[in-house]
């Protein structure tokens, strides 16, 4: 359920994000928005950067983005691997 919720609010965030951009107005903080990649909104993050085209030529940001997907895959790899079998 919290993967869930994190990752509409991320996805909902990005396409706020872009609206207020468009219209010149008072933005999210990149840190806001790699925050919530980093809770656990990642998928969120890439698919709300795919569908509002939003955040795709920013290379620092886009760099993060990735290197918080690249940490939450291979823990996720290694639970899946190595704690949860035990616990059987």
């Amino acid at each position: 359920m919290y993967l869930w919720i994190v990752n509409g609010a991320t996805v909902l965030a990005f396409g706020w994000d872009k609206l207020q951009a468009r219209r010149r107005r008072w933005r999210i903080p990149e840190r806001r928005l790699l925050w919530l990649a980093a809770i656990g909104g990642s998928p969120g993050a890439l698919v709300g950067r795919w569908i509002f085209r939003h955040k795709t030529r920013k290379r620092g940001f886009v760099k993060w983005l990735f290197i918080i997907v690249a940490i939450q895959a291979v823990v996720g790899y290694f639970l899946l691997t190595e704690i949860l079998p035990e616990l059987r």
